[in-house]
């Protein structure tokens, strides 16, 4: 699937990883979707792009020097529970999976990943926050036609 000029953005997404080359293989790959891409290799970062940026979604490693995954899940859910955020880790252990959940991610998704599967999580977490953002909407016509 090649981005085409006159392609319309998908939506903003952001990736944190520190592992050297990931953030520029995450780029390449969901740019050519159609998604407006940014990317972090830390926390701290990933914060400052989300007050700034606004990503529908991100993807979010756990193990980051400095700030880890879990800090800048709950920082960039306190800027806005709406961003959607996957937790994109190497980590398999069902005890950090639920923190992770509890805590506010919408997903967790283990390495190695199937690039098919990741795309199709983050179309469809993308999909359910639209859905979620009509269905708001369409509340608060209602309430005003009343």
């Amino acid at each position: 699937m090649q981005n085409k000029k006159n392609d319309k953005i998908i939506c903003k997404i952001l990736t944190v990883d520190d592992e050297l080359g990931i953030d520029s293989f995450f780029y390449e790959f969901f740019t050519l979707r159609n998604f407006k891409v940014f990317t972090a290799a830390s926390g701290k970062k990933a914060i400052k792009i989300a007050q700034r940026e606004r990503p529908k979604i991100v993807l979010l490693d756990i193990n980051m020097r400095g700030m880890d995954g879990m800090e800048a899940l709950e920082k960039i859910k306190a800027i806005d529970k709406g961003i959607v955020v996957i937790m994109v880790t190497g980590v398999k252990d069902d005890d950090i999976m639920k923190k992770a959940l509890s805590k506010g991610a919408d997903d967790y998704i283990t390495k190695p990943l199937s690039l098919e599967y990741l795309e199709k999580v983050v179309l469809a977490k993308f999909l359910e926050r639209e859905l979620e953002d009509i269905k708001k909407i369409d509340e608060e016509i209602a309430k005003k036609i009343r």
